[in-house]
This record gives structure tokens, C-alpha cells and sequence, in this order.
């Protein structure tokens, strides 16, 4: 069974097509810097690699030059759209209507593109992303993998908001967590690198969207994300954890609009608003180069991790492990660095020359004697999302 999977973030499209239940990749890229006119496009298979630095001003462009290369007479890996068996898609918030993946009707479109004021960032682009594969890929099953499924483990005390009860049980305002495919992905690769049967964990997902997970025995307990995916983590254009006094202030004394402020919040801040720059490698360079703002970012950054460490070892009453992934999480070993120093106290010892060391494999980056393991897990949500959508279908055909 041949599975496309489609990863759309809020700035990049990463995508692989798989042989299933094999896992075997037959091509895989991503798309980087989506919005800019020097966004990076990358296509990989056995027998070639392709890296062009083109204009992608939006997602849907991006979809639309995935599509055409993969029936591309010279360097295509499928003769016809109609070899395409299924396309996974992750989307990013699924509410309290999706707990597990489910086959896309028009239903379930309705469903996320009513959520996507919760996740105007992806759910936008998630769902363009079905429309268009819908469009190339007629014959395949459309099967949705949401990022909130993981976190419907949260007990009600970590999810529920301190405001009156009636949005919590009228209108279902409270923490839904998101990069739940990765968390999970990766939690369960750490917890059999461990051996453990019972295991307390940290997964801190870093790319330009930045979330951390309190994994208890397997199971989200807390996360830092909320209802949408704007608060916790220092992101790329998202501020993360803000006083909402903030909001008020900037409306009534500062005299911006709603939709405003929403933009400043979600597009405008974050590392870009610090330094300027949105790509956190652009910001290291500058740093290097003694750039006292870009400096000072990479540092409130690595605080801000360091606070929610802190809080979910005391919530699990203890820690076995802490580990990094995604895009900066698995190549940043200066944001690494900044996280894991001057923390011996719960436990965490960096052997800074492990973490100068690149490895494609799950690798410890502590010293020998440090009582908690810092770990570096690269993430693969595709192939989680093709394990799901292979699962589903499998599931489907039997009931027929």
C-alpha cells in the first residue's frame, strides 16, 4: 500500500510517500520557509536528491510543486496519481471532536475548518492541504491524523481553565495540547530506549512552533500548549506565555484593534520579534557575531524551557528523562546547551562533546553519571501519521 503523507506546518510542508506496512520510504522532502521568496525546496529518493532555493509565498503553492514532482516523467516515483493508495494529512487541532484518526468526508472538512480560528497558524493550512490532494489524489482514501489526540489523557485539574465553569462545559475553552503526533512518537521511543515499565519523561518539541509534554508512564498529563497553539514556549513568530493585561492594554490605552493584536501575538512576535529574524539559524549566526538582541532571545528562550522543566518534574513528582527533537530540538546544540546548564539540581548533567555530536539515531547527550537522562530523539511524524492512516484502513477493509 502506497501512503502519501502531507505534514504542513505553520511555515513548512514536510512530506514522504511510504510502502506500508514496511515503512519502506520511496521519496521524502520538505518545503522550508514557506512566505519568503528564498524558501528551501528539498526532494530525496534512492536515486536522487534535488535542493532549490525558489519563491513558496504560500502553502498552496508549496502542495502544488510536491504533487507535480511526483509524477514527474524524469525524476517522478509514481507513473500516475492513481498509484497513491492513501494520503495521511496532520492536522493540527481536532477539538473535542476527534480523539483518534478518522477517514476525511466533507463532515470532517466542515470540522476543521470550523477550528481553525483555534489554530489560524495551521488548520488553514492542513485543510488546504486535503483539498489539494483531494484534487490530485482522487482515488485515495484521505485519512486525518489530529495533533490534539495525544493529549485527551490530560486529567481535568492540568485542563481546565480558572474561569467561570460554564466555558468549560457550554463551550469547551481549556487545554487541548498539540504536536501530540510527535509526543507521542517520540515518548515511546524513549521510554523503550529506557527499559523502563514505569517512566516519568519530558518531551520538549523545538521548530517554529515550540511545545513541551509531560509524559507519565506513556500518557500526556500536561503540556504547555492550551486551547490554541499560542501560549507556553518562546516560538518563532508566536509569543508564547503573555500576561493577558496585555491584550486589554494594548486596546484601550494603545488604541490597536482585536485583529491586531491578534496578528502581533501570533505573527509578529515571538524570536521574530525580538531579533528580526523568524529562522532560529539566522538568529545563532547573529548571535555569534555578538548581536546583543539575538543574544538575549536564545537566553529567554532557554529560561522559559527551563520553567516549565522545573514545573512538570514537580507534577510527576520526579523526571528519568528529558529529551529534545524536531527541527531545533535534534540540530540546536547551543539552545541545548542553554537549557541543560546550571540545572544538576533536578538532576540534568550535559557532556557538552556529546552534544556537539551529530547522530540520526536516538543518542544520550548526558555525562555518564548524571541522574537524569537528556536525550535527542529525532522526530518522524510522517511515519507515524502513515502507521496510523495504514492502521485505519486496514481496520476499514476488514469491516467489509
Amino acid at each position: 500500500m502506497k501512503v502519501l503523507i502531507i505534514n504542513s506546518g505553520s511555515s513548512s510542508i514536510k512530506y514522504q510517500l511510504m510502502l506500508m506496512p514496511t515503512a519502506q520510504v520511496i521519496c521524502q522532502g520538505i518545503v522550508e520557509r514557506i512566505g519568503s521568496q528564498e524558501a528551501v525546496f528539498v526532494y530525496k529518493t534512492d536515486n536522487d536528491e534535488i535542493t532549490k532555493i525558489m519563491p513558496v509565498m504560500n502553502h498552496k503553492e508549496g502542495l502544488e510543486k510536491i504533487a507535480k514532482l511526483l509524477v514527474d516523467p524524469k525524476i517522478g516515483v509514481i507513473k500516475n496519481a492513481g498509484e497513491i493508495d492513501a494520503v495521511g494529512h496532520r492536522v493540527v487541532h481536532g477539538g473535542n471532536s476527534f480523539s483518534k484518526p478518522t477517514i476525511i468526508n466533507q463532515t470532517v472538512k466542515d470540522k476543521i475548518k470550523e477550528l481553525a480560528a483555534l489554530a489560524p497558524l495551521h488548520n488553514p493550512h492542513n485543510l488546504e492541504g486535503i483539498v489539494l490532494a483531494e484534487k490530485f489524489f482522487k482515488n485515495a482514501k484521505q485519512i486525518v491524523v489530529f495533533d490534539t489526540s495525544f493529549h485527551h489523557t490530560i486529567p481535568t485539574k492540568a485542563s481546565k481553565y480558572a474561569i467561570p465553569n460554564k466555558f468549560f462545559d457550554e463551550h469547551g475553552i481549556q487545554v487541548y495540547g498539540f504536536h501530540g503526533i510527535s509526543h507521542k512518537y517520540v515518548s515511546e521511543k524513549a521510554i523503550a530506549y529506557l527499559h523502563k515499565k514505569e517512566s516519568k519523561i519530558i518531551s520538549i518539541h523545538l521548530g517554529n512552533g515550540c511545545s513541551m509534554t509531560a509524559v507519565h508512564n506513556g500518557k500526556s498529563v500536561d503540556h504547555s500548549l492550551g486551547f490554541t497553539p499560542s501560549n507556553g514556549l518562546i516560538m518563532g513568530t508566536r509569543s508564547g506565555d503573555v500576561d493577558h493585561a496585555i491584550i486589554f492594554y494594548l486596546v484601550d490605552t494603545l488604541g490597536y484593534k482585536l485583529d491586531e493584536v491578534k496578528t502581533l501575538l501570533t505573527r509578529e512576535s515571538g524570536m521574530m520579534g525580538l531579533t528580526g529574524y523568524g529562522d532560529l539559524r539566522d538568529i545563532q549566526e547573529e548571535a555569534e557575531k555578538g548581536d546583543k538582541n539575538c543574544l538575549l532571545a536564545l537566553e529567554m528562550n532557554a529560561y522559559r524551557i527551563k520553567k516549565y522543566i522545573g514545573a512538570y518534574a514537580a507534577a510527576m513528582n520526579g523526571l528519568d528523562a528529558v529529551l529534545f527533537t524536531a527541527g531545533i530540538g535534534e540540530n540546536s546544540n547551543k539552545l541545548r546547551d542553554l537549557v541543560c546548564t546550571n540545572m544538576e539540581f533536578l538532576g540534568l548533567e550535559l557532556d557538552a562533546e556529546l552534544n556537539d555530536l551529530r547522530n540520526p539515531e536516538i543518542r544520550e547527550i548526558n555525562t555518564p553519571t548524571s541522574p537524569v537522562k537528556i536525550l535527542v530523539v529525532p522526530t518522524n511524524e510522517e511515519l507515524e501519521i502513515a502507521k496510523e492512516a495504514y492502521k485505519i484502513l486496514t481496520f476499514s477493509l476488514k469491516e467489509h
